[in-house]
């Protein structure tokens, strides 16, 4: 059968096609037959569209009006010439899609319906940068593929069954009536690494405390005991908790409303300048993507130093609230792109935790580690590096509703 998965995000839309058995699903992550990525980031009004398949890789470059139309152009590529992989699109069994905000809507992938969708839209408010593009490429399918059936798969979804305790803000009661609650995010890929992680380590999910920490341009903690999230850092909207690429994280409310009596600021220039121009760009002052810090640093710029400092210090403090919470520890997880990559990012988090008997291996954690434990042999707590499958992880949800439609 022929799965594919759309993952958009505020300013780019991925997509894969898989091939996979209708009786057995593989227990492992296979590759795509097919892959490719729109960046609409290079320049107002254009975007590069990038596939991989049948061992060739092509750069396009798109200037449609509308990004449903460049959505179409990415999906026939699906069908025509040298990237070719299908027929027809009518060889698609089925759509998945990740979508960020599910609210308290939904605890688990959904077929998309109408009311569905509804809902997605709904909860644009909470979601400003994500939600739309996620409506925008169940659209597209829509009109591109017809009636075939479409799954969400929402990022909110593995921390539906966070306690309440855990889940409110000590704000009047009156608001959690009205759904003002933690949700937390990047579920696909917490849940993802922490099954990955119990078949590193050969032990059942059920039996372990794990932290995973997702670090990429967003980034978020949870503390999953048997298999399920019982805390996470992000909230009700993807800014709170640790610092992060251009987002602050967490901060003192009450700044927000002095700059609203002492500077004037709107709704929406708070809004650019806690989820844009904050974070890793903010404080270094020069970008986002921790390897332009690392360079600054190198290169003597103090405000590169201090944004790194600040980072370490929230994940370590963050670390350490979500091991209060588990009660003790056995596996601390590092995935995506900073998480799997910086080696020193990893060294610095782990420092804080001799204590608990804690000790990274320095020789595996600076080798490019892929689904390996950093570990020492004498470690107490296990340190696993973990590359995040969020598509497989919406194949394999795809897979499972695709049997009960039959």
């Amino acid at each position: 059968m022929k799965i594919l998965v759309l993952n958009a995000g505020s300013s780019s839309q991925k997509s894969c096609l898989y091939d996979l058995s209708e009786t057995a699903l593989p227990e492992q992550p296979i590759e795509p037959i097919w892959q490719a990525m729109i960046d609409w980031t290079v320049s107002e009004g254009q975007g590069i569209l990038t596939v991989k398949s049948n061992k060739i890789k092509q750069k396009i470059t798109l200037q449609s009006e509308h990004k449903s139309q460049d959505i179409a152009q990415m999906l026939n590529t699906l069908i025509q010439k040298e990237t070719k992989v299908i027929n027809n699109f009518s060889d698609i069994n089925i759509v998945g899609h990740r979508v960020v905000h599910g609210g308290i809507n939904y605890s688990e992938a959904t077929r998309i319906t109408p009311e569905v969708k509804a809902t997605i839209k709904d909860l644009i408010p909470l979601a400003p940068n994500h939600n739309p593009a996620h409506l925008q490429g169940i659209e597209a399918i829509e009109t591109i593929l017809g009636n075939v059936p479409q799954v969400a798969v929402f990022d909110t979804a593995f921390h539906h069954r966070i306690p309440v305790e855990n889940a409110a803000y000590p704000i009047p009661y009156e608001w959690l009536a009205k759904e003002i609650r933690r949700y937390g995010f990047h579920g696909i890929s917490h849940q993802y690494c922490a099954k990955r992680a119990a078949q590193i380590l050969n032990k059942p999910l059920s039996s372990l405390k794990l932290i995973t920490c997702h670090l990429g341009n967003g980034c978020s903690l949870a503390a999953i005991k048997d298999g399920i999230s019982i805390d996470t850092t992000m909230g009700f909207t993807p800014l709170e908790g640790l610092m992060m690429g251009t987002r602050s994280g967490s901060i003192d409310p009450a700044i927000l409303i002095y700059l609203m009596r002492e500077y004037q600021y709107t709704p929406e220039q708070l809004n650019t300048m806690l989820n844009k121009e904050s974070g890793l760009k903010g404080i270094s002052g020069i970008s986002a993507d921790v390897r332009a810090i690392f360079q600054g640093i190198k290169e003597g710029n103090e405000q590169a130093k201090l944004a790194l400092d600040m980072y370490v210090h929230r994940l370590r403090s963050q670390i350490g609230s979500m091991l209060a919470v588990l009660g003790g520890l056995d596996v601390l997880i590092f995935t995506a792109g900073v998480g799997e990559n910086a080696a020193i990012i990893r060294e610095k988090a782990c420092e804080s935790f001799g204590f608990l008997g804690l000790k990274l291996d320095q020789e595996k954690n600076e080798s490019s580690p892929v689904d390996v434990d950093i570990a020492t042999i004498d470690s107490t707590v296990r340190i696993l590096v973990i590359h995040t499958e969020e598509d497989w992880a919406i194949a394999e949800e795809c897979w499972h509703l695709y049997q009960l439609y039959q």
